[in-house]
């Protein structure tokens, strides 16, 4: 019974993004996201953040935004293949610029790591200018990763360390919490939403290990098999450019507590 239903709710799901699909207007874009708060998400006021500042650079060339919330694999899946226009909030990296092209930036915020605060996990060292120094006294400690997240350059090329992957950050603090893994990769933002949230009695018990390795910046990754893809990021980069000008940008930001 239980496989019959898991069918019927992906035959479901996979008709109400056809649907969805098929109904695309020249003038609206289809983008695939997840619930990622505070940047984005079904509960946030206007979908958060980045869902409004990406709508209203859009709308300054005439364009109407439509998101479709997956987990964040079937998200780079669907737009990967050009079943929508692209997909957002999204780290560069140099390996999907294969699958997309990259709008100009927006805002992000600062990632790292995440552990118990009994252990007291400190860095050898400024993990910025050599990681593998710095990471020296936690190497063989278990990392707890996000499934398809792109997270910082040498920390994923270290393939020396142990890495354990989920598909979720919220799955990957309860984790940490529970002590199934020892660290975990996380956006600073992310961890600090998720745990006042949902999650307050952990505060007290996990904490962010200094310094952040980088500040990440958030991009729309526009499918190259997407049709007009080129044109679509054009359109965004000017409202973006629009809406930076006249402070917009820094309303949307304030207004959303960055």
């Amino acid at each position: 019974m239980q496989s019959v239903c898991k069918v019927f709710i992906g035959l479901w799901y996979a008709l109400s993004i056809s649907l969805s699909l098929n109904t695309h207007g020249k003038d609206r874009i289809v983008l695939t996201s997840l619930n990622w708060e505070p940047y984005i998400g079904r509960s946030l006021p206007n979908n958060g953040y980045s869902y409004e500042l990406i709508s209203e650079a859009l709308k300054v060339s005439g364009y109407s935004l439509e998101i479709i919330f997956l987990t964040w694999d079937r998200a780079m899946e669907l737009a990967k293949k050009g079943h929508t226009d692209g997909v957002f909030p999204a780290y560069y990296s140099k390996n999907r610029e294969k699958y997309f092209i990259f709008s100009n930036p927006i805002p992000g915020g600062p990632v790292g790591f995440y552990s118990r605060t009994e252990n007291n996990y400190t860095f050898a060292s400024d993990p910025r200018e050599n990681f593998a120094k710095a990471i020296e006294p936690l190497k063989n400690l278990t990392f707890g990763v996000v499934e398809g997240y792109v997270n910082y350059v040498p920390f994923d090329e270290a393939n020396y360390l142990k890495k354990q992957y989920t598909i979720s950050d919220d799955l990957n603090i309860k984790r940490l919490f529970k002590k199934q893994v020892d660290i975990i990769f996380i956006d600073k933002y992310v961890a600090h939403y998720i745990i006042a949230k949902k999650y307050p009695w952990y505060s007290l018990e996990l904490e962010f290990i200094k310094p952040a390795l980088e500040v990440k910046n958030l991009h729309i990754a526009f499918s190259k098999k997407a049709k007009n893809h080129e044109a679509f990021v054009e359109a965004f980069n000017k409202g973006l450019e629009h809406i930076t000008q006249n402070g917009m940008v820094a309303e949307i930001l304030l207004k959303h507590g960055f």
